[in-house]
């Protein structure tokens, strides 16, 4: 594995010499908009892995994306190598539907320190609720982005992620390509401890959440990339496009019902990846992604 290998995959061309902010923050959105965040590979009869050497020829030498497990593993070892003083956390992520959060840890995500500071970095979320910057670890702070405003609670020892939402626009909105637009002004995304995560402890769920019939990641294929102005998503065979702050507040959602014929093209000139065997694609879940 070479850093300036992983570089070229994310075209990042940046210094590197010095591990700060700056720095932390440009690799990282390099990141997000390079590499995917996708389950296609349980759509295609393969596993996901979870094994650092497997992760990097899928992500860096193949070009394609990965579900959290994947992408923080690969950014901690970029960061790691960089020198930074990086931490695996657990996070449990929440499921609007039920009202309530994972029974178990089913989210890696990363905590930096610098310079004293705590940061979360989290390339692995995907959809409208992907992280754009590190977010300082402070509870009860308004931390404006370009999706939102994100902030952290805590309470006894338990920190809470959520995101203020916009309005949004839906021009071509129809039956055919109904979008879930609720009213809810705030979206709790999940809620995690500092304590320090071996990859191993990942193991079971990374399992789980490819084989289980009710799993989110089997009655949904996904492929997310984040862009300069918003995000694009193909989930099933809707391809959806959004553009945030679009007017007054609001985000603008483009969406398209492509056909099986469509579906390599798309993947090939949206998300630059070519898959080496056929996608089958699926969305029975009724849970909102955006």
């Amino acid at each position: 594995m070479d850093i300036k290998e992983y570089f070229a995959r994310i075209s990042y061309q940046g210094s590197y010499d010095k591990p700060d902010l700056d720095t932390l923050t440009a690799i990282f959105q390099h990141h997000i908009r390079a590499v995917p965040f996708e389950n296609l590979s349980i759509h295609c009869g393969e596993r996901v892995e979870l094994d650092l050497g497997p992760v990097y020829h899928k992500i860096v030498r193949k070009n394609r994306g990965g579900w959290c497990m994947e992408n923080n593993h690969l950014l901690s070892w970029a960061l790691k190598t960089l020198g930074y003083n990086v931490t695996l956390l657990g996070a449990k992520v929440y499921v609007p539907e039920d009202d309530m959060y994972a029974d178990e840890i089913d989210h890696l995500l990363l905590k930096v320190v610098l310079q004293g500071k705590s940061y979360i970095v989290d390339g692995g979320f995907g959809m409208s609720y992907q992280l754009w910057q590190p977010m300082e670890l402070a509870a009860g702070k308004d931390q404006p982005q370009t999706p939102g405003i994100f902030r952290f609670l805590e309470e006894d020892g338990i920190w809470y992620l959520e995101k203020v939402k916009r309005k949004q626009y839906v021009p071509n909105q129809s039956d055919a390509t109904s979008h879930n637009v609720d009213k809810e002004v705030c979206r709790r995304i999940y809620l995690f401890t500092l304590q320090p995560r071996d990859i191993e402890e990942f193991r079971p769920r990374n399992l789980h959440l490819q084989t289980a019939p009710g799993s989110l990641f089997v009655t949904k294929s996904i492929c997310s990339l984040q862009t300069t102005k918003g995000i694009r998503a193909l989930v099933g065979w809707k391809l959806t496009e959004m553009t945030y702050n679009y007017k007054d507040n609001m985000d603008l959602v483009e969406i398209r019902i492509l056909t099986d014929e469509e579906i390599e093209k798309t993947l090939k000139e949206k998300f630059n990846i070519t898959l080496d065997k056929k996608l089958v694609p699926i969305n029975t879940s009724k849970l909102s992604l955006f």
